[in-house]
C-alpha cells in the first residue's frame, strides 16, 4: 500500500478545524445524552469480565520525566470521574462526556500530547493512557466500540511493548472521543484506578461470562514510501472462544497505517553497535 506524504497544517488551520469539530461533537452529545451512562457504584458487580494494567512511568527519548509525573496526577483526576461507572443494556459510555474538559482549574497539569508527528506539553496531557487501557479491555468483552480513533504517526520505537501496535485509542477533548455501547442483556461496570506503579482497570459484569476473547495481529510490516518515509502497517482481529477453548468467531478490529517518525532499523543498529 502507498500512503501520501503527510502535510503539516498551520496553527490557524488546526485551530479552525478544532472549533468546527468541537461544535459537531457537542451537537452529537446533545442528541445522544438520553442514552449515555452516568450512574456509578462503589460496590463491585459479581464477576470480572477482563482486567489489565499498564506502567505509569515510561522513559521516552528527549521527554522530560516531569511530564510523566504530571500525567499520573491527570490520570487520578480522570479515574475519579469514571471509576464505578455502570453501563446498562442499551447505554453508551462517552469518555469525554464523563470526564469533561481537563483544565488547570480542575487540577490538571501539563502532560505530554502527540501532535503533527511530534509531542508537546499541554494541560491534561497523558490521558490517552487511560483511553488506551479502556479500549484494550473492551476488546476482551462483548461490548461494542462505537467510536475509536488511532494515531496517524508512530512517534516512539517500541519499548517493552506487550500489546500489538495500533491497539490503543487516542483522545483529544472534545472531538476525538471513545464511545462504548452495551448491546448485551447484562450490566457492565468499569473500575479504573492509579496504583503504585501501574494504571489498573477492569470490566466487571452482572452475569458470569460464557466466552473469552483474544486480540491477534497479522501482516505487520514497515513499508518504504515513494516520498522517502516509512509506514508501519498491521491488522488486528478479535477471536471469540468458549470456556473450553474452542474458537467460535474471528472478526476484524482495525487496519493501522501510521507514519514512522524514527528509523525502522533503529533497534537493529543498536544491536550491531
Amino acid at each position: 500500500m502507498t500512503v501520501r506524504e503527510p502535510k503539516k497544517r498551520s496553527d490557524l488551520r488546526l485551530k479552525l478545524g478544532g472549533a468546527y469539530f468541537s461544535a459537531q461533537r457537542k451537537l452529537r452529545w446533545l442528541s445522544m445524552r438520553k442514552h449515555f451512562a452516568r450512574e456509578r457504584s462503589g460496590e463491585d458487580l459479581a464477576y470480572q469480565a477482563f482486567s489489565h494494567h499498564t506502567p505509569l512511568m515510561r522513559k521516552l527519548k528527549d521527554v522530560d520525566m516531569q511530564l510523566q509525573r504530571n500525567k499520573v496526577t491527570n490520570l487520578r483526576l480522570a479515574c475519579a470521574r469514571l471509576d464505578g461507572l455502570l453501563l446498562r443494556p442499551g447505554e453508551t459510555m462517552s469518555y469525554w462526556y464523563l470526564i469533561g474538559k481537563p483544565t488547570a482549574g480542575k487540577g490538571y497539569l501539563p502532560g505530554m500530547i502527540l501532535r503533527n508527528g511530534g509531542y508537546l506539553a499541554a494541560t491534561g496531557g497523558g490521558l490517552c493512557q487511560l483511553s488506551n487501557l479502556i479500549y484494550w479491555m473492551t476488546l476482551h468483552t462483548p461490548l461494542t466500540v462505537v467510536e475509536r480513533h488511532r494515531h496517524g504517526y508512530d512517534v516512539f520505537p517500541d519499548a517493552n511493548r506487550t500489546q500489538p501496535f495500533g491497539s490503543g485509542a487516542t483522545c483529544f477533548y472534545p472531538y476525538l472521543d471513545l464511545m462504548i455501547r452495551n448491546d448485551t442483556q447484562d450490566t457492565y461496570q468499569m473500575r479504573v484506578r492509579v496504583g503504585k506503579t501501574d494504571l489498573e482497570g477492569e470490566w466487571r459484569v452482572s452475569a458470569e461470562p460464557t466466552e473469552r476473547y483474544a486480540v491477534v495481529e497479522r501482516n505487520h510490516e514497515m513499508r518504504a514510501q515513494y516520498w522517502g518515509g516509512y509506514i508501519r502497517h498491521n491488522e488486528l482481529y478479535r477471536q471469540t472462544f468458549d470456556l473450553q477453548g474452542k474458537l467460535l468467531a474471528e472478526t476484524p478490529v482495525a487496519v493501522n497505517d501510521a507514519v514512522m517518525m524514527y528509523s525502522p532499523y533503529l533497534e537493529e543498529s543498536k544491536k550491531e553497535g
